[in-house]
């Protein structure tokens, strides 16, 4: 593995561009341009003629392979509807729209047990028989926000229709937390294994191995804006309340996979997400709190940022160095949108930080002439691992999260003025 790690940061040190010691904003045209680029490469690049995700390009193949397809594409469509919104591309709607269609089509009809909820299956290691709570509920936002930008409901109301089955059959009150994982065949919920703790057998795995305070996506949050069920918004808060009292010192959820606490590292993006819930539980409680733990994640997120503003997949809360064999632009993106939010209500501190994620977002993307067409203008998203050999792959997620921020940031400078 060492020889891995060492030949994948030999590669992207031809990758990763170096930065200017001072970052001053980037100019107009510049994120302009990037927005355009961005948003047509998962045009045209990342989701497929059914509106699918094609998640992880392997560097070395020159294949594209699926992991955890509902969620990549739940991604690219949040991500397109923000580009939309800025420059109006009829094309990148119509794209958000055809991966809606496929995102909704996953709904289950005619199961006895899972009928409402959707096939969203993780795949790659975990498998194509395990339903998972955050690969519907993380994708849901770009849901949402299609039916809001196209007035058609039925996306919405299939996510609802989701997030309703969820709360009866994942939640758990008393606990603060939801189950993770949904058996496809036999629609049992899993309360008591994991296939994420696969060397944990049944009987070993705890409580926090099978379930967390699952607010990713904020889907009840959603659910309840669109329904108007109470009992949505009681899950919600319930659930943020309970993130409140697990969060570490460090601001991170370090009892829940994918932080690992015996090793002190942490996610690029699990507790970002969380975080990102939190704000939206200030917005609909108006207390304080919320903020402020949500700025305790970002204000580590904002330790791990490097100088030249990259960031990279495994982070330590010990003192020890990041693992550079994964450079993941996604976290560059998601941290500087938390940063934004947090800079709105007063978090000044994070200005630094966020002008370091845009200079590196413009500048850290495969070139518009680059001769592999499946890499012209992706973001920088490597994730290296071990699969009998390296395999090494840029992934989607940093490219449909840069289109993300950099429409935020587009509207956080006041360019629109």
């Amino acid at each position: 593995m060492k020889q891995i790690k060492i030949l994948a940061g030999l590669i992207l040190v031809a990758l990763v561009s170096v930065s200017p010691p001072v970052f001053s904003q980037v100019k107009k045209e510049e994120i302009v341009q990037a927005i355009d680029q961005t948003a047509n490469c998962i045009v045209n690049v990342i989701l497929d003629e059914h509106g699918k995700s094609r998640c992880d390009y392997n560097l070395t193949e020159g294949k594209w392979y699926p992991y955890e397809v509902p969620w990549h594409t739940g991604q690219a469509i949040n991500a397109l509807l923000a580009g939309y919104k800025i420059r109006g591309n009829q094309n990148w709607l119509a794209a958000a729209k055809r991966a809606g269609d496929y995102w909704t089509g996953l709904q289950i009809k005619d199961h006895p047990k899972l009928k409402g909820i959707l096939g969203a299956t993780h795949g790659d290691f975990i498998g194509d028989d395990v339903i998972v709570f955050a690969t519907i509920s993380d994708g849901t936002p770009g849901i949402y926000e299609l039916s809001r930008v196209t007035k058609d409901k039925k996306y919405a109301k299939t996510a609802t229709e989701a997030a309703a089955w969820m709360l009866k059959n994942m939640y758990n009150a008393e606990k603060g937390v939801c189950y993770d994982n949904v058996d496809l065949k036999t629609g049992e919920v899993q309360k008591e294994y994991s296939p994420f703790w696969k060397d944990k057998k049944v009987g070993e795995q705890t409580l926090f191995d099978v379930s967390r305070p699952n607010t990713e996506g904020s889907l009840f949050k959603d659910a309840y804006e669109f329904s108007g069920n109470a009992a949505f918004k009681d899950a919600f808060i319930n659930l943020c309340n309970s993130l409140l009292k697990l969060q570490d010192e460090n601001g991170i959820w370090s009892d829940f996979m994918p932080n690992f606490k015996d090793v002190h590292s942490f996610h690029p993006r699990f507790n970002l997400w969380y975080a990102e819930s939190l704000i939206e539980a200030y917005k609909l409680t108006k207390d304080k709190k919320y903020l402020e733990a949500a700025a305790k994640t970002a204000r580590t997120h904002a330790k791990a940022q490097q100088k030249d503003g990259t960031m990279y997949y495994d982070n330590y809360t010990d003192g020890k160095a990041p693992d550079k064999g994964s450079v993941t632009g996604s976290e560059v993106a998601l941290s500087g949108i938390v940063w934004m939010e947090l800079s709105k209500y007063g978090y000044k501190e994070f200005d630094g930080n966020i002008e370091k994620s845009a200079y590196w977002l413009v500048h850290n993307r495969f070139a518009e002439d680059h001769p592999d067409k499946n890499l012209r203008g992706q973001v920088i998203e490597t994730r290296t691992r071990s699969k009998g050999k390296v395999w090494l792959v840029n992934r989607d997620i940093g490219t449909s999260f840069a289109l993300r921020f950099l429409s935020d940031y587009y509207k956080f400078k006041s360019f629109q003025n």
